[in-house]
């Protein structure tokens, strides 16, 4: 973690120190020492597909405070998480009054404009029902520890706009997106859940997932609701400044149909591969850092094959380092696709040589008095 001396240099001096040491989002905030007076301006640091999450922010914006770790899954309580991302409207900024285990009796379903936002204590929502993002929009999970989620079955929850809503079976995952945009997730801790860690499916698309530890799991993250979604043709998603590992096994991310730039991350292991495909997903793998493991596949890649065209699929690794005799099987004779970021979705890709620095602080950070370590 980034450390703060304040003693014998002027903080402006060590500020400057320290954002060297910082990736692009992380130098946009953390280095403010007003942060806590400031908390929105985290939504103008996001990079990637999601852009700026400039529409969670403004005049209009409601300050909603967690201070019951409770859950009622269809009447919810004022003054709780489920209370917060569905019967208020507009544009939402949730935070929490102090640590607390928030174990919810069903799936949590989140607002369009809501802001989940953990900093500066120890959220973990755990142990039952995870979140959901199901045909919303403008949405900022920030700061908190999701795990050991279980699946549920079909029931009945309150959902956006304060409706209540008939929902089918869950398998488990820390969160899911359906049908969704414009989705920052950000400098989250996850692991051990039943299913997934982050599913992004059902046509969903423009997605930032940065900052986050996923560790001790078999399937991690993926991309693409199944071989026959066609629709997830369209979806564009960056992963970037992610540490994962130790002990994830497969899907870092697996990718089906859509379009993901992998930028910057860790890889600390895997067993079966650490990124895979299906249905012709384009990847562009930029300055990663992939640690193979010491013993067993050290292969990064994999690739679902088919009877009918050999699931063709364009994965291209740039700048990438490989340690531990790690290795990448590249697609020859397709050209790359390239992200082509808008200018507010455009980031730089640092050297991979750097991707230990720039992933230390991944994951929930840490807090003390005044700073963000």
């Amino acid at each position: 973690m980034i450390l703060f001396f304040i003693s014998s240099i002027s903080f402006a001096k060590q500020s400057k120190i320290n954002g060297w040491k910082m990736n692009v989002i992380d130098r946009c905030w953390r280095l403010n020492s007003e942060w806590r007076r400031h908390q929105s301006q985290l939504a103008t640091c996001s990079v990637g597909y999601a852009g700026k999450m400039v529409n969670n922010i403004g005049k209009d914006i409601i300050h909603y405070k967690v201070t019951d770790s409770s859950d009622d899954p269809i009447n919810p309580k004022p003054n709780t998480l489920r209370y917060g991302t569905s019967i208020i409207q507009g544009k939402v900024w949730i935070t929490f009054q102090k640590d607390m285990l928030i174990t919810l009796e069903k799936p949590l379903l989140i607002s369009s404009f809501t802001t989940i936002d953990g900093r500066g204590v120890n959220v973990q929502i755990a142990n039952n029902a995870c979140l959901m993002i199901f045909k919303a929009t403008n949405i900022i999970i920030h700061g908190i520890r999701v795990h050991h989620c279980k699946p549920q079955a079909p029931g009945i929850v309150m959902g956006p706009e304060g409706k209540v809503i008939p929902l089918g079976h869950v398998d488990g995952d820390a969160i899911r997106l359906v049908t969704a945009s414009k989705i920052w997730i950000d400098h989250n801790t996850f692991y051990n859940c039943q299913d997934g860690l982050l599913d992004v499916t059902r046509g969903s698309t423009n997605v930032t997932i940065s900052n986050n530890w996923f560790k001790n799991q078999d399937k991690v993250m993926l991309l693409g609701h199944d071989d026959g979604y066609v629709r997830d043709q369209n979806m564009k998603v960056t992963v970037v400044y992610n540490h994962f590992g130790p002990n994830c096994n497969q899907r870092m991310p697996r990718i089906r149909h859509g379009y993901a730039h992998v930028a910057n991350n860790l890889y600390q292991g895997w067993l079966q591969y650490a990124i895979g495909g299906s249905m012709e997903p384009s990847l562009k793998s930029e300055a990663n850092l992939f640690i193979a493991p010491t013993i067993g596949n050290k292969e990064v890649t994999w690739r679902k094959s088919s009877n009918k065209n050999g699931d063709r699929w364009n994965f291209h690794s740039i700048g990438d380092n490989f340690e531990n005799g790690a290795s990448f099987a590249v697609t020859k004779g397709r050209d790359m696709q390239k992200p082509n970021y808008s200018k507010e979705q455009k980031f730089k890709v640092v050297n991979a040589k750097f991707v230990r620095s720039l992933t230390r602080s991944s994951g929930v950070l840490r807090y003390n008095r005044n700073f963000v370590n």
